[in-house]
């Protein structure tokens, strides 16, 4: 479907449109539930990004990832067809090809963890993200190293609802979303969703003559219950779904969006989660109990020479990899906490107990051939593996909070973590490392008055230590600078002083949150991928060893100001410098700056509403460069892209055209430099292209 002549009608109309304007909605006060505690983002004593339902519908089309740059200083890492893999601050993973499953930036949707397989983050009714920058050692503990990402999905309500979208747009985009909720009795209320997605993904394959082999094709169903089992005690119920069944065809050797793969792969990932929170309210404390649940199969192949035989022909070059991944999650925790006020009404404390289990069984099949008639005549790979790792995450912690004279309040929490791992594999490798670790924060914030808050914090994160099983069976004598004492790496340890100041003004039409950050990490763990045999794309180890120290330092701002009732103006500022200031394993990499963390990211949005029903909405995002990896010196092109919505309301009708990548900028989100071209096999560099322009029409109908 092509419907790009009708934007130029569209955005000629909207000028004539906008000529009187009706009063748009108000800067609204923002909570922050992913804490312990759910309170204003004026008194959490961090940075905090919170975008709630409108705001995602403003900004997003389908996935989490779409909402990336729109937070300060937060990047992704575009190794499949949805983002797993998360950067805060420049602290995060890029990939997880090899080894134990050990996320630096916590990832979760309604209490379940998705640590590490984020895939599963798409935005059909949910009600708000959150992201809380820096290290989350007291609330959550090992997974949240540099930061959290929390999702929580629509509520039920006392009265009947319901949300139904339809979205068509080119690349043959076509999605159905409805939502229904409501009471049952007094004390029952429920929720479900169900949401289709799909596309072709923005890929010509040009030997096989197709154009979906990049395909998106996504599925989510969401539950909720609401339980007032009496009036003390209140339970909430969760059930997701989520079935990604996507290609996977997205590299290919000029760094065009025409690939020339034989072969192409798969990215699916299959998730089952349940959870369950119950709130108890006693005389003297309340109880708070969250169990959750998840059931995750995930399929990973890729063509790993990009090519076909035309294209390689005299050679033979085809080589293809494949890995089955199946994880079980179990998280409790169970906590008591006082109610407000309780220590002689100046002041709060909660202690409780956490436990994370995690089963993790990997089946991996790396086949392929090359023969050059000379040297390889040929040479033949095919190599099968099936792993299977366990661990388990026993935590204590607790906070207390207390006012300093009549203005100030001092927070201290503790986090005390043990992890045990074991991990066995048909190579007859054999893990079973154990971790104590402790974290937590000290913060003092300062309510200058009722509506703005400074705030100075220092908090400690951690994140355990691991193994490199691609070493387990390696020729030491072959890789230069890699010895056996490297196959087990320690635990990595961060500390973050940071303070900032928030507030309101102007009446509520100005709101701000700025804040600054020094960071340092000690035994800093660094991923670094070695190919092991020339002509061979799938003979990578992927080397994590522990650098002595690393430095992050920046400042984050998110403002929102509404000069007039019809115009609305955002931004999101993000300015980062980092750098790896020892490595004594290997010297070469200090003054280096950290991978994926751009010195600059920005979302600027601008807001109009008018008479009529009609609004507009026009967001510029982008960073600046960045280095790809940590074994070269290849970095991104730095960009900037423009999102444009116009809409019309139609009473509980509305109808919206929206256009992703405006001005159609070329970017990249990932980038390999290795040599893949025979028969010299040069080294170059490769990257995985952001999508282009995309554009589209969506009705929405609530009632």
């Amino acid at each position: 479907m092509c419907i790009r002549p009708f934007i130029g009608a569209a955005l000629a109309a909207l000028p004539a449109a906008f000529l009187h304007a009706q009063p748009a909605r108000d800067l609204e006060e923002i909570v922050v539930t992913a804490d312990f505690r759910e309170q204003r983002v004026l008194d959490v004593p961090l940075t905090v990004s919170v975008l709630d339902a409108d705001e995602l519908d403003d900004r997003a089309v389908q996935h989490f990832e779409e909402l990336a740059v729109q937070v300060p200083n937060l990047t992704y890492s575009g190794e499949g067809s949805r983002a797993r893999y998360l950067q805060l601050r420049g602290v995060g993973e890029l990939e997880s090809y090899q080894g134990a499953p050990n996320p630096s930036i916590g990832f979760l949707i309604d209490d379940v963890d998705f640590s590490g397989i984020g895939a599963v983050g798409t935005l059909f009714d949910i009600e708000r993200v959150e992201v809380l920058r820096g290290p989350q050692g007291t609330r959550y503990g090992a997974n949240a190293l540099g930061g959290l990402v929390y999702m929580r999905s629509a509520q039920p309500t006392g009265e009947l609802e319901g949300d139904f979208e339809a979205t068509l747009g080119d690349d043959d985009t076509r999605a159905l979303g409805a939502a229904v909720g409501g009471p049952v009795s007094d004390s029952l209320g429920y929720r479900v969703s169900v949401h289709r997605y799909e596309s072709n993904g923005f890929r010509d394959n040009a030997w096989l003559g197709r154009d979906d082999t990049y395909r998106r094709d996504e599925t989510t169903l969401r539950g909720r219950l609401r339980w007032d089992a009496s009036d003390r005690v209140g339970v909430d119920f969760t059930a997701l779904y989520v079935d990604l069944d996507n290609g996977y065809d997205a590299w290919t050797i000029d760094n065009s969006f025409t690939t020339q793969s034989d072969d192409p792969g798969r990215d699916a990932q299959r998730s089952v989660a349940l959870s369950a929170r119950i709130e108890a309210e006693l005389e003297r404390f309340d109880i708070v109990s969250i169990s959750g649940f998840a059931d995750t199969d995930a399929t990973l192949s890729f063509d790993g020479d990009w090519g076909n035989e035309a294209l390689w022909a005299p050679y033979v070059y085809d080589y293809f990899s494949s890995t089955e991944r199946r994880r079980e999650t179990f998280n409790q925790e169970l906590r008591i906490q006082s109610k407000d006020g309780a220590l002689g009404g100046r002041g709060d404390w909660l202690a409780g107990v956490y436990l994370l289990d995690l089963d993790e069984s990997n089946d991996r099949h790396d086949f392929g051939v090359y023969d050059d008639a000379l040297f390889c005549t040929p040479c033949e790979t095919d190599d099968r593996s099936q792993s299977d790792y366990g661990a388990t995450n026993v935590a204590v912690f607790g906070e207390l909070s207390f006012p300093i004279g009549r203005r100030a309040e001092l927070t201290a929490g503790l986090r005390a973590e043990r992890r045990s791992a074991d991990y066995v594999d048909t190579a007859g490798n054999r893990f079973d490392p154990t971790d104590t670790m402790a974290g937590g924060e000290l913060a003092v914030s300062w309510r200058l008055d009722e509506e703005l808050t400074t705030y100075i914090r220092a908090a400690r994160g951690y994140k355990a230590g691991g193994f490199n099983i691609g070493l387990a069976g390696v020729d030491f004598d072959s890789v230069d600078g890699v010895t056996a004492a490297q196959i087990e790496f320690d635990p990595e340890f961060l500390t973050s002083l940071e303070g900032g100041i928030k507030g309101r003004w102007l009446g509520g039409r100005l709101a701000a949150d700025v804040g600054v950050f020094l960071v340092r990490r000690d035994d800093q763990q660094i991923k670094v991928p070695l190919q092991l045999d020339l002509g061979d794309p799938l003979s990578f180890v992927f080397l994590t060893d522990n650098a002595d120290r690393g430095r992050h330092r920046g400042l984050e701002a998110n403002v929102a100001w509404r000069p007039t009732d019809r115009f609305a103006v955002t931004a999101a500022l993000g300015f980062l410098d980092t750098e790896i200031e020892r490595f004594a394993v290997y010297p070469a990499l200090e003054g280096r700056e950290q991978a994926h963390a751009p010195s600059r990211t920005y979302a600027v949005g601008f807001e109009y509403a008018a008479p009529g029903g009609w609004r507009g909405r026009l967001d510029v995002i982008g960073a600046d460069d960045y280095l790809f990896d940590y074994s070269h010196d290849q970095r991104s092109d730095a960009y900037a892209i423009a999102n444009l919505r116009i809409g019309r309301d139609f009473g509980n009708l509305s109808a919206e055209l929206w256009v992703r990548n405006l001005l159609d900028e070329e970017y990249a989100v990932r980038g390999f430099f290795f040599g893949n071209e025979p028969p010299d096999f040069p080294d170059a560099l490769y990257v995985r292209l952001g999508d282009p322009r995309h554009a589209g029409v969506t009705l929405k109908y609530r009632f």
